[in-house]
């Protein structure tokens, strides 16, 4: 295989796409090989590379069936439910705590604080 044709940031011809392009039309790489790529310049570091691949060998996205429906509803009930609590938390539990934000953070018991009774006491006159 030879070297890629590289194409400066917004100078690719048209026929080309990236996969966030594809999908956006509709359309999947469908297990073509990268045929060119782009690149943006940056000062202090590489360039950003862009992989590029032929529209006119796209395949259409395959449609979602029933049970990849129904898997990807398991997985994000899963995502929502608190292994802690078992509840649904009713959004993504974040990685980082692991738990839902009331597992995370309980709240500590009310106690209500007394007042003086002097406050109660009616005025005497």
């Amino acid at each position: 295989m030879g070297a890629l044709p590289v194409y400066r940031w917004r100078l690719a011809p048209d026929g080309y796409a990236t996969r966030r392009q594809l999908r956006a039309a509709g359309l999947r790489p469908g297990g073509q090989d990268v045929a060119a790529q782009l690149e943006r310049p940056r000062r202090r570091r590489g360039p950003l590379v862009a992989y590029l691949y032929r529209v006119d060998r796209a395949k259409p996205v395959r449609p979602m069936t029933p049970g990849r429906w129904a898997a990807l509803a398991k997985a994000n009930a899963a995502r929502r439910t608190c292994p802690e609590c078992r509840r649904d938390a009713g959004y993504v539990i974040p990685p980082s705590l692991g738990v839902c934000s009331a597992c995370a953070f309980p709240t500590p018991p009310y106690r209500p604080v007394p007042l003086p009774i002097t406050a109660y006491a009616p005025e005497e006159s």
